[in-house]
């Protein structure tokens, strides 16, 4: 009886009384219960995929699911083949380079030049295995070239496995949340914490997950020369290379061009990842690009781990040697197939994935009609694009509450919590699981929530 007045206070919590809900709510509170999670508010990405696929199997509901971003399209077809090919010619038995594929950095470098308008000699285009084994290594080896400084400044919100990583290897890290800091307001809050003299790297991604803002031609410009007046490696994270849609990127050798840093400083890292961009997730395979010039600089302290002081020879033979010895073999035939059909101008992989922005658009629709907020609403001074992700929020709910709330619905999705956002109350929605034949789920599933919480 006591609990009656709760309901009045905190109508969230009536979920945890009802019944008629989409997915059995004893089943939901089971397995939540069972996940040994001590609150949804910090889970992880594969700690939420995890639950769900609980759920699903316990009662035979399928989830709108939103909490991960695993492609939802075809693999182009080239790169299929590619792979195919190499298997039939044996490759399967040799080690791969370490260096990669001679012929995959040479169209590496090429498409840096198509897309970015960036010159970059193909000896500093790295194959790994995706791109979080980019940042990894980036870690490694930038964040100890100088011993007098402590690791990384993340300008947040951003991928939370980035975060994971530096904890693993006992480096130290800053962070903001960049939403109220756009434009010229960037350069003081940027350059506070370079001030410092302790930050060796800068990592953000751009396009943003998860609120996919994109910076600007005037902020990248503000964070390479900062970057350049302290002595900072920019590590730009182009997982989803080229896709605001806003603009006409994707004709090879024509503006307009992906914006980046590397137009606005010497010392960065580019982090090309095939997972998005070419639906090739499955493959693990992705690019590590390093300037010229900071493949070439030397910095004595990197012989406390490396027999070079030569940054790239310390990230190759260093860190990514010991990392995985090389990338797949027949990945990276499949990629450099990939990449040399969009350089050619034979395939626009653009096209494709202009399929996540239609999503995006038709689900922050029916998002906003129940009643729900978009929290990452502008760029600055003009609404988000539509994009692989967004962000939502309910009003009354904290992100942990409305993340439990929805999962009762058959919706999943995570926290923004745990991106580094000063944002309690959102969550992180991907598009690429939810196909158009899920939307009317979805729909129905969204104006019941609205109609028990309104």
């Amino acid at each position: 009886m006591d609990r009656l007045p709760l309901l009045i206070f905190e109508p969230w919590l009536k979920i945890r009384f009802m019944r008629n809900t989409p997915i059995d709510s004893s089943v939901v509170a089971a397995k939540i219960k069972e996940s040994d999670l001590s609150s949804l508010d910090n889970a992880s990405i594969r700690e939420i995929v995890k639950l769900v696929n609980q759920i699903e199997m316990e009662t035979g509901e399928k989830y709108v699911r939103m909490e991960m971003g695993v492609p939802g399209l075809p693999s182009p077809l080239v790169g299929i083949q590619a792979e195919k090919a190499a298997l039939d010619d044996g490759v399967t038995s040799i080690y791969p380079n370490i260096e990669g594929l001679p012929q995959l950095k040479e169209e590496t470098s090429r498409f840096i030049k198509l897309f970015l308008d960036v010159d970059v000699n193909p000896k500093g285009c790295i194959p790994t295995v995706g791109s979080l084994m980019g940042s990894m290594a980036g870690y490694l080896v930038i964040n100890r070239n100088d011993r007098t400084k402590e690791g990384t400044l993340f300008i947040d919100p951003g991928f939370p496995v980035h975060k994971q990583q530096i904890k693993i290897l006992g480096q130290d890290y800053m962070s903001f949340d960049v939403y109220n800091y756009r434009g010229e307001k960037l350069r003081d809050k940027l350059e506070s914490y370079l001030k410092t003299g302790k930050v060796s790297s800068i990592l953000y991604s751009n396009p943003n997950n998860p609120a996919w803002i994109c910076f600007t031609h005037e902020e990248l410009k503000i964070i390479g020369e900062l970057a350049t007046e302290y002595d900072a490696t920019v590590i730009e994270d182009l997982a989803y290379f080229g896709m605001d849609f806003r603009k006409q990127y994707g004709k090879p050798g024509q503006p307009p061009y992906q914006p980046t840093v590397a137009k606005y400083c010497d010392n960065y890292i580019l982090l090309i990842s095939s997972s998005k961009a070419f639906s090739y997730a499955g493959q693990r395979v992705g690019m590590l690009v390093i300037s010229d010039h900071l493949y070439n600089r030397r910095y004595p302290d990197l012989r406390r781990y490396y027999t070079s002081d030569l940054i790239g020879h310390a990230m190759v033979f260093g860190a990514l040697y010991a990392l995985s010895a090389g990338v797949t073999h027949t990945a990276q035939y499949g990629l450099h197939a990939m990449l040399k059909a969009v350089n050619d101008g034979e395939y626009n992989y653009l096209e494709d994935v202009k399929e996540y922005g239609e999503r995006a658009r038709m689900m922050k629709q029916m998002f906003i009609a129940n009643g729900f907020d978009i929290v990452y609403d502008t760029d600055i001074d003009s609404p988000i694009a539509d994009g692989f992700y967004f962000t939502i929020s309910f009003p009354g709910m904290s992100s942990g509450e409305l993340l439990e709330n929805l999962l009762y619905y058959g919706i999943s999705a995570i926290t923004l919590n745990i991106t580094g956002s000063d944002r309690t109350e959102g969550l992180r929605a991907c598009v690429s699981q939810v196909h158009r034949n899920m939307l009317p789920v979805l729909q129905e599933r969204l104006q019941r929530f609205y109609e028990d919480f309104k």
